[in-house]
């Protein structure tokens, strides 16, 4: 059964950094493309980034490209989200997602409805 458990969340101010990391456990991921999507209240699951673990492929929304970046530890079976220059609006509860159907488009997963597996979340708040 895929386990994954993000931490690192908290409080911080406009313009600092977070790093969040999810660590993920029950099976071999080297296969999988791991994803960060985000979510306020009363509000759509959003989509932040996404990779493909065994090519180290990437893609991310618009509004964060340039300001986070996703990346994987394979030994530590660990997925991390590095979030520089935060804004108020990345104020969000994020949770670390995995699915392993194959696309060759990285595009597709960023419908979270694509995803199979999650996280609980943790909780990112963006003072200004």
């Amino acid at each position: 059964q895929v386990q994954l458990v993000e931490s690192g969340g908290g409080l911080v101010q406009t313009g600092g950094s977070l790093r969040l990391s999810c660590a993920a456990s029950g099976r071999t991921f080297m296969r999988y493309v791991m994803g960060w999507f985000r979510q306020v209240p009363g509000k759509e699951r959003e989509f932040v980034a996404v990779m493909r673990w065994n090519a180290g492929s990437t893609y991310y929304a618009d509004s964060v490209k340039g300001r986070f970046t996703i990346s994987g530890d394979n030994a530590k079976n660990m997925v991390y989200l590095q979030m520089n220059s935060l804004k108020p609006e990345d104020t969000a509860v994020y949770y670390c997602a995995a699915d392993d159907e194959y696309y060759s488009s990285l595009y597709r997963y960023t419908n979270y409805r694509e995803m199979e597996y999650w996280g609980k979340g943790t909780l990112v708040t963006v003072s200004s």
